[in-house]
């Protein structure tokens, strides 16, 4: 790895031998600024034998710190860990006015990454029992395990999946756990008809 200046380009090779959700960013300083500017992506590589699912989506849970990029206001935010809200795929409350869609009975998969650049997410469907929960390359829980989960907790830089299959029609929302990152923009909705 080496910092790229202006104009200049890189290209990076790797082989996907490893399963798993994987945040990828540059590694050039300062790394909490440029995350914070919204710099990175997800990578999904499937676990070999990985069942179908009849819809899957993928969520990058991140911070968003408003200012002029790298501005004092904007760095000093980043630094204290104050952002001014947080997002799915870089919208706060985006999915409330375009809700991801699903039908009765589907088997839904929704891979979860969190950026940060600083917090991780507790990320939760209301109404919705996880039956397969697959976290950080390994399988936590699998469909025909008797019990389920309600949450798939991720650090920072961490990822995974969960599967549900919606029992009726309705409004689903989704949201991180963490009420205040919630509540400051990381939420959305399934909508789910039959």
């Amino acid at each position: 790895m080496r910092t790229i200046a202006p104009g200049e380009s890189l290209t990076f090779r790797f082989r996907a031998d490893r399963a798993g959700a994987w945040l990828y960013h540059c590694s050039t300083m300062p790394m909490l600024q440029h995350m914070g500017n919204g710099m990175y992506g997800a990578v999904i590589i499937d676990p070999p034998d990985l069942p179908e699912a009849d819809r899957e989506y993928v969520l990058v849970q991140s911070e968003l710190y408003l200012g002029a990029p790298g501005g004092a206001e904007q760095v000093a935010k980043l630094r204290e860990g104050r952002p001014d809200a947080w997002m799915f795929n870089g919208t706060a409350a985006g999915y409330d006015h375009a809700p991801l869609r699903a039908r009765t009975g589907e088997r839904v998969r929704v891979w979860t990454v969190a950026a940060g650049p600083s917090e991780g997410t507790a990320f939760h469907i209301v109404g919705a029992r996880f039956d397969t929960v697959y976290r950080e390359g390994a399988y936590r829980l699998r469909r025909d395990d008797p019990g389920g989960a309600q949450v798939l907790d991720l650090a920072p830089a961490q990822g995974g999946f969960v599967e549900t299959v919606f029992p009726e029609p309705g409004h689903y929302p989704f949201v991180d756990h963490g009420m205040r990152r919630a509540e400051a923009g990381a939420h959305g909705v399934f909508e789910v008809t039959d």
